[in-house]
């Protein structure tokens, strides 16, 4: 119960509207229990003793305490929705927030559809137990106490005859709720994985289609939606087993009792009007204990969720600012490796293995090698993505650890080769880094990375929408928003991940003058697979199994490395006629 525990807690900051609530909601206990009383004076007095008087101002008595139990419904139902909206919304805004600060290696072991899943369906089951769940509960706790408190002043024997099934009912709950935990968790998480492949699906939709693998896809799916179905088939069974077991208690109750009851009318020892006005306490104390069997559903289920919740906001960062961490300012690009390692998964083999070098600002460094040669993990390094295992990583000589992670990346450029856009604006995806850009500004960087005059041609230019992922746009016209997002941030430090894969060769020779621009003065780091994009770079990075095997101009590498060498006369053999791509070497 510590997770529905703190699920509570969230309702601090609403108390006045809260406690309103429940205010509310004993006023209508109050309206409640007060009708029986009135229906046995109605019976009683005025039409056992003929008192026309007495019928007429119960019967508006009657009237008056309906309308006034309408009021407070109303206050409750309203105010409850109130608060549990408002505890919704502040924990999406948590979930969310949370998600944004979570370290990568988080991310690579989380599903995004079981997250998403999280973060949608597991809220809205809390906010229904943060609503009318926990205050139903009370309602039913605070309507059993004052009918059994009545019925043991009316009819003590009755009360206690009526009260035998209690204990039995009891147990039952408590066995119903312990045998369902499990079952409630296992159907959320099943239900999180169902959102993932769905997820998984859509954003793949092309390549099913291609591989003409929907049949395979559907069967996939449905093998996921039969496990949800017979979790929750499990779970109506013991439910179906339970709930009628109690309420069958419950009305064989009733049953007895108006049988007693009616026994002693007959004898004079218990008026009509008392029996009737027993009676609808004994029903009153009835509807209580069938909600449990909904609220005992219901608290399970949050239950499950609250801990799915928690288990996102509990979780611990393993990349964030140290305490004291120092603002990087005017950061001129100097970048250094020392004697770094680095493992994605603690204890498992290194990616990365004693890789020291050091960048001087402005210079054009060419990361070379075979896939998985650990390339992109020395970039992800830079802007502390993952911390290192053993070493450091320095920028302008400070440890990117001990400087604040926002200013560190602000400094920091990045063109990926798998492009992500927004499914926003075109003006809203190149400003992405820099809210406050200026439309001059968005403009300028647009036409340095050749792509302005495509925007302008759009109906709608710059507001155009690009559709989720930019499924709109080509591949070459991504890359280049992509570019001139990475202009307009003007950093000091630059990240090309094979920034031209994705295009033609025309579309690369229009976006090479782009790079030339926008790697002018800056440090920048490419990382490509073929050497003749990058011949003319400062210096090459020879990454092979996650060693620096080698490092220097192209003209020294071709003659001191043999693996330098062979990777270029292969290429060179492979694809005679490939473009050499001019990175523009610049005078230091």
């Amino acid at each position: 119960m510590r997770s529905i525990l703190r699920v509570l807690s969230y309702m601090r900051s609403f108390w006045l509207g809260e406690t309103t609530a429940y205010l509310c909601m004993l006023g209508i206990n109050a309206m409640r229990l007060i009708t029986p009383q009135i229906i046995r004076r109605i019976i009683d007095v005025g039409i056992g003793e003929n008192q026309p008087d007495v019928l007429i101002t119960s019967v508006l008595l009657l009237v008056v305490a309906t309308l006034v139990q309408g009021i407070f419904r109303f206050g409750q139902g309203y105010l409850a929705e109130w608060v549990s909206q408002n505890i919704a919304y502040i924990m999406r805004g948590e979930i969310y927030r949370k998600l944004q600060s979570l370290s990568f290696s988080y991310h690579d072991r989380s599903q995004a559809g079981q997250l998403l899943s999280r973060a949608t369906s597991d809220v809205e089951r809390l906010q229904r137990i943060t609503g009318q769940g926990i205050l139903g509960m009370v309602d039913a706790m605070v309507l059993l106490i004052g009918t059994t408190a009545i019925l043991l002043n009316m009819q003590p024997m009755l009360a206690v005859l009526s009260l035998l099934v209690m204990p039995v009912v009891l147990f039952l709950m408590r066995r119903y709720m312990k045998r369902m935990r499990p079952r409630f968790h296992e159907r959320q998480d099943r239900i999180a994985i169902m959102t993932s492949r769905l997820e998984q699906n859509l954003l793949g939709m092309s390549v099913v289609r291609g591989f003409a693998q929907e049949p395979a896809e559907i069967s996939r799916f449905g093998a996921e939606n039969d496990r949800i179905f017979d979790t929750s088939q499990s779970i109506a069974r013991e439910s179906a087993l339970t709930m009628p077991l109690i309420i069958f208690l419950a009305s064989a109750s009733t049953v007895l009792i108006l049988w007693i009851g009616g026994q002693l009318v007959i004898q004079g020892r218990l008026t009509l009007g008392e029996l009737v006005a027993f009676n609808s306490y004994l029903l009153q104390l009835v509807n209580p204990i069938r909600r449990m069997g909904f609220l005992a559903t219901l608290l399970g289920e949050s239950r499950a969720s609250a801990e799915r919740v928690f288990e996102i906001l509990d979780a611990d960062s393993e990349v964030k600012d140290r305490p004291g961490a120092i603002e990087l300012e005017n950061v001129r690009g100097d970048v250094t490796f020392d004697r770094v390692t680095f493992a994605y998964i603690p204890g498992s083999n290194p990616v990365l293995q004693d890789v020291s070098f050091e960048v001087k600002a402005g210079q054009v460094v060419a990361l070379l090698g075979p896939t998985g040669s650990g390339k992109s993990t020395i970039t992800n390094l830079i802007p502390r993505f993952y911390d290192v295992t053993a070493g450091r990583v320095l920028v302008d000589g400070h440890d990117v650890r001990d400087v604040t992670l926002k200013s560190l990346r602000s400094h920091i450029g990045m063109v990926l080769q798998e492009t992500t856009l927004f499914g926003s604006t075109i003006r809203e995806n190149i400003s992405f880094g820099r809210n406050d850009a200026t439309q001059a500004e968005i403009e300028e960087a647009a036409k340095a990375a050749a792509i302005h005059d495509f925007i302008a041609s759009l109906p709608a230019g710059y507001s155009t929408a690009v559709g989720e992922r930019g499924v709109t746009l080509s591949g070459g016209q991504r890359q280049r928003i992509a570019i001139a997002r990475a202009l307009l941030l003007n950093p000091s430090i630059l990240i090309l991940d094979d920034a031209t894969s994705s295009v033609d060769t025309e579309t690369e020779k229009q976006i090479q003058g782009a790079l030339e621009r926008l790697m002018e003065g800056r440090t920048s780091f490419i990382i490509a697979q073929r050497v003749s994009t990058v011949r003319s770079a400062d210096q090459i990075f020879v990454i092979d199994e996650g060693r620096l095997v080698a490092q220097g101009k192209h003209e020294d590498l071709i003659r001191e490395s043999g693996i330098y060498a062979e990777i270029y006369h292969r290429q060179l053999k492979t694809d005679n006629d490939l473009p050499e791509a001019s990175l523009a070497r610049r005078d230091a």
